[in-house]
C-alpha cells in the first residue's frame, strides 16, 4: 500500500521525532499497569489456598462456552446482545490496537500472515466491528445513563452507583473506535487526493464516513489528523488498560481467569480447609472466614471479576422477599475492601475489625438459602455459596448463631432432626392409610435386612408435603423389584443443612469445653447488646415480666443445654454425680448472672467474654470435681 502521509514512526512533532513519544507511551503504560497489577495481586497471594487445577479439559470447554461464546449473556436479551457485540468487537480490534502500538516505532509493520488476503479479510471485518461497537456503546450509555434499569440501583448505605464509571468506560471504548477509524480514514483520503491506490474501506463503516468527510481536506490537515488520531488512540489505549484494575471494569482482565477456575460441580461446597481431613478439624485453632485473608484466592478473584450487572441479585429469592441479602454486594463490598486495604499508592492498611460487623452484616449472611440461583445466572463464573458458608463457619466458630438456628442445631444434636420431633415418628410416613397395604416398607434392624438402604432424611420423614416424595420413591423401588428398607427411628439427620449453616464440627467434645463455648457465646450476646443484658439481668434478678420474648426463649434454651452438659459431665466424671442437676444449673446461672451484673455496673470497662474461662474453671475445680482447688476470682480476672 502506497502512502502519502508520514507515519508516526518517522514524523516530527515540534522538531522532535515522534518515535520517542511512540516508545515512551507504551513503556510508561505497561510499567504503570504492571505496578497496579502487582498491588491488586497482593491480597490474592496472601489468601487461603484453593485447589482449581483439576479437569483442565472441562475447564477449557467451560471457558469457550461461557467466556468466549458469552453463553449466559442473552438471558437478559438487550443487555446481553449489547455486551456480546462490544465483547466480540473488542476481541477483533485487539489485534489492530496491538499493531498500531508497534507501528509507532516500526514503520510499515504488519502482523505476520496479514500481508495478503487474510489481511484484507481482517480489515473488512474489523472496520464493521468498530462500527457496531460504537453503536452498541451509544445505546448502552443511553440505557445505563437515562433509563437506568432497576437492578443497577445501589442502596444509600452502600454509597453511590457505578453509572458514571460505566458511561465513562463506554466513552473510552468509543474514543478508541473513533480514533482508529480516523487514523485510517485520513490516510485513505490523502491517497485518494494524490491519485494513488487507496485502501478499501467497507461502506457505511465509521472509517468510510470519515473518509467522505475528509475528502476535500488539505494534505497538511490530513497529516496532522493522521498523527493526532494515532497518538489519541495510543494514549487512550494505555490509559484504558491502567484504568481497568481501578474499578468494576477490572472484570475485563480477570474474567477469563475467573471462568477458567470456576467450580465445575454445582451444589458442592469447598472443604473447611484444603489438605485437612474432616477427622482432624478439631485440631484447627480457627476455621471459616473471619478476616479478609481467610478468603481463598478464587474468592478474591471473584470480587475483582464482578461486573455489577445485578443479575445475581435479580434471581436471588432472599433478595426478592426483601431480606437484607443482595449477592451482588457481597462481591462489591469485598472488592471495595480489597481496594481500601491494599491501595495503589501506599502500603497495605491493617484491618483491625472482623468482616462481620464491618463490611458484612450477620442477617445478610444468614439470609442466604444456598440455592445457587446467583451462581447459575452469573456470566463470569462468580461463586457465592462457598463464601457465605465460610463466613458462617467463622461466625459459628465465634459463637455468633441466630436463635432460630440454635434451636434447630440443638434439636439435631438431641433428637436427630431440626424440628426436635420424636425419633419414633420418623417412619410414620409409611403408615398412611392405603399406602401400607400397597407398599410394605421394611424397617431395618435385628430382625429385618435388605439389599438396599433408602436414606429418607429428616425433611422427607417429617414434613407432610415431602412425605409424598418418600412414598412415591418407595413405590418406584417396590415396582422395580428392589429389596430395600429404611432405618426408621435409628436414622439421624444427614447434617447437610448444618454444613451449610457453617457448623462443621462441634468444637467441644467434653463437658468443660462445651460449657466454656456456651458461656462464651452467652456473654458475647450481651456484650454486643447492652440493653439486652439489662433486660436479662432484670429478668433473672427480679423475675419481672419486662424481658422480651427472645430473652425468655434464649434463657430457656440456655438452661436446657446446661442440663445436658451437666449430665454429660457426670457421665464422663468431670462433674460429681452426687450433685443435683438443678442445683448445679442454678449455681452456673447465678455465677453468669453475677458476672453480667458486675460488668453492667462497671460500664463495660472490661471484656465480658473473657470471664467465661475462669467461670467454668471455678465451677469444675470448685464444686464440679471432688478435688477442689482455689482459683483466681473470675470477676477480677476479667478486668485485666
Amino acid at each position: 500500500m502506497e502512502t502519502v502521509l508520514i507515519s508516526p514512526a518517522k514524523a516530527l512533532i515540534l522538531g522532535v521525532p515522534s518515535v520517542i513519544l511512540s516508545v515512551i507511551i507504551p513503556l510508561a503504560g505497561i510499567g504503570i499497569f504492571i505496578y497496579i497489577m502487582m498491588r491488586r495481586i497482593a491480597p490474592i497471594v496472601k489468601a487461603a489456598p484453593d485447589y482449581r487445577f483439576n479437569s483442565i479439559s472441562d475447564r477449557i470447554i467451560k471457558l469457550v462456552k461461557i467466556w468466549l461464546f458469552q453463553y449466559r449473556q442473552p438471558r437478559y436479551m438487550l443487555a446481553g446482545v449489547l455486551h456480546i457485540l462490544i465483547f466480540a468487537g473488542f476481541l477483533i480490534l485487539s489485534i489492530r490496537s496491538t499493531s498500531l502500538v508497534i507501528l509507532g516505532f516500526w514503520d510499515g509493520f504488519l502482523i505476520p500472515g496479514f500481508g495478503g488476503a487474510l489481511g484484507h479479510i481482517y480489515n473488512f471485518v474489523k472496520d464493521y466491528a468498530a462500527t457496531w461497537v460504537l453503536i452498541a456503546c451509544i445505546i448502552a450509555a443511553i440505557r445505563r445513563g437515562i433509563f437506568k434499569p432497576e437492578r443497577y440501583a445501589v442502596p444509600e448505605k452502600y454509597g453511590h452507583d457505578h453509572t458514571g464509571e460505566a458511561v465513562f468506560v463506554l466513552g473510552l471504548i468509543s474514543l478508541l473506535m473513533i480514533s482508529e477509524s480516523l487514523f485510517e480514514a485520513s490516510l485513505v483520503a490523502a491517497q485518494t487526493q494524490s491519485g494513488v491506490h487507496a485502501e478499501f474501506l467497507p461502506p457505511l463503516t465509521i472509517g468510510w464516513f470519515f473518509s467522505k468527510i475528509l475528502s476535500d481536506t488539505s494534505l497538511a490537515t490530513l497529516q496532522n489528523t493522521h498523527l493526532a488520531s494515532y497518538f489519541l488512540h495510543d494514549i487512550t489505549f494505555f490509559f484504558f488498560l491502567c484504568f481497568l484494575p481501578l474499578g468494576k471494569h477490572f472484570h475485563v482482565i480477570t474474567s477469563v481467569f475467573n471462568v477458567f477456575f470456576m467450580r465445575l460441580d454445582a451444589g458442592t461446597i469447598k472443604p473447611v480447609r484444603y489438605g485437612v481431613d474432616e477427622d482432624k478439624l478439631d485440631d484447627l485453632e480457627s476455621f471459616g472466614v473471619k478476616k479478609f485473608e481467610d478468603f481463598t484466592w478464587k474468592h478474591i478473584l471473584d470480587f475483582y471479576s464482578c461486573a455489577d450487572c445485578g443479575r445475581c441479585s435479580d434471581q436471588c429469592p432472599a433478595n426478592a422477599v426483601k431480606r437484607p441479602l443482595s449477592p451482588r454486594f457481597i462481591s462489591i463490598k469485598g472488592r471495595d475492601y480489597a481496594f481500601k486495604h491494599y491501595p495503589i499508592f501506599s502500603g497495605n492498611v491493617a484491618a483491625d475489625k472482623p468482616l462481620i460487623g464491618d463490611i458484612y452484616e450477620e442477617d445478610e449472611i444468614w439470609s442466604c438459602t444456598t440455592c445457587g440461583a446467583c451462581e447459575q445466572e452469573c456470566p463470569l463464573g462468580i461463586e457465592y455459596i462457598d463464601k457465605i458458608v465460610d463466613l458462617r463457619r467463622g461466625m459459628v466458630d465465634e459463637g455468633i448463631v441466630p436463635q432460630s438456628l440454635q434451636k434447630a442445631l440443638g434439636a439435631i444434636e438431641k433428637r436427630g432432626n431440626p424440628w426436635g420431633k420424636m425419633e419414633k415418628k420418623r417412619a410414620d410416613w409409611t403408615k398412611e392409610e392405603g399406602f401400607d397395604e400397597d407398599c410394605k416398607v421394611k424397617i431395618l434392624g435385628k430382625k429385618e435386612s435388605a439389599e438396599m438402604l433408602y436414606f429418607v432424611d429428616s425433611i422427607t420423614s417429617y414434613d407432610d408435603r415431602m412425605q409424598d416424595i418418600a412414598r412415591a420413591t418407595a413405590r418406584v423401588l417396590t415396582s422395580a423389584g428392589i429389596d430395600f428398607g429404611i432405618l426408621g427411628k435409628a436414622e439421624k439427620d444427614s447434617g447437610h443443612e448444618v454444613k451449610r449453616f457453617g457448623e462443621e464440627v462441634e468444637k467441644g467434645k467434653n463437658a468443660k469445653d462445651k460449657l466454656i463455648n456456651l458461656i462464651r457465646h452467652h456473654l458475647k450476646v450481651f456484650q454486643r447488646d447492652r440493653d439486652l443484658a439489662v433486660l436479662y439481668q432484670a429478668e433473672t434478678h427480679q423475675s419481672s415480666r419486662i424481658a422480651e420474648d427472645k430473652i425468655k426463649e434464649m434463657s430457656k434454651m440456655y438452661l436446657d443445654i446446661i442440663s445436658e452438659i451437666v449430665e454429660q459431665g457426670q457421665q464422663e466424671g468431670s462433674i460429681r454425680k452426687d450433685l443435683y442437676v438443678s442445683l448445679v444449673k442454678r449455681f452456673i446461672i447465678g455465677s453468669v448472672d453475677e458476672v453480667i451484673n458486675t460488668w453492667l455496673h462497671s460500664d463495660g470497662k472490661y471484656d465480658l467474654v473473657s470471664m467465661a474461662d475462669p467461670l467454668v474453671e471455678l465451677f469444675i475445680r470448685g464444686i464440679g470435681s471432688k478435688e477442689s482447688t482455689p482459683v483466681e476470682d473470675p470477676v477480677k480476672r476479667g478486668r485485666t
